[in-house]
């Protein structure tokens, strides 16, 4: 694992743990937007105050953090991802870190993910970051996965690193 791979996550972990304390996951009170401007640091702030009223979201929410370049993310292309995965308390359930830092690689479409994956990533830019709030219809559903509960909503910051065209051969990656 190199420098980078970990300096990314932690980031990424970071940057979670900061939006959940300011909304009070850990009981330490909301931020208080009340005539705050819109943006996107305040609309993944309202996606997980909804989460923390209600304990879910009732569709797919997909808040774009940073903005990336390039074509944009469509069925068949191949995606190469860093990501932390948390439940609604703040329990991180899986993330790019707890597979030795190497970014998570897989084909939109090739049904291999959550079909909240599937469907919020789709239109992402190649360096862009995304807070997905994926409920439970399109994450695991009534079946428990290993440390997620059933019926759980997730929540995910996704930074797409790579993306190779459909129908552009993707190369092995070497161990």
């Amino acid at each position: 694992m190199n420098s980078k791979n970990i300096n990314v996550i932690i980031i990424l972990a970071i940057a979670v743990v900061a939006i959940f304390i300011g909304l009070g996951f850990f009981g330490f009170g909301g931020l208080g937007t009340t005539g705050a401007p819109k943006t996107e640091q305040n609309g993944a702030q309202a996606i997980l105050a909804e989460i923390q009223q209600t304990g879910t979201v009732a569709d797919l929410r997909v808040q774009e953090i940073t903005d990336g370049a390039g074509e944009v993310v469509a069925p068949g292309d191949t995606l190469t991802v860093q990501y932390i995965g948390v439940l609604p308390d703040g329990t991180v359930f899986d993330s790019t870190d707890a597979h030795g830092g190497t970014p998570f690689v897989f084909t939109i479409g090739a049904g291999k993910v959550i079909q909240g994956w599937e469907r919020g990533l789709l239109g992402m830019r190649e360096g862009g970051r995304r807070l997905l709030a994926v409920p439970p219809a399109l994450g695991y559903g009534a079946q428990a996965n290993g440390v997620i509960p059933a019926n759980s909503t997730l929540i995910f910051d996704v930074q797409l690193l790579k993306r190779v065209p459909a129908g552009t051969p993707v190369a092995p990656a070497i161990p």
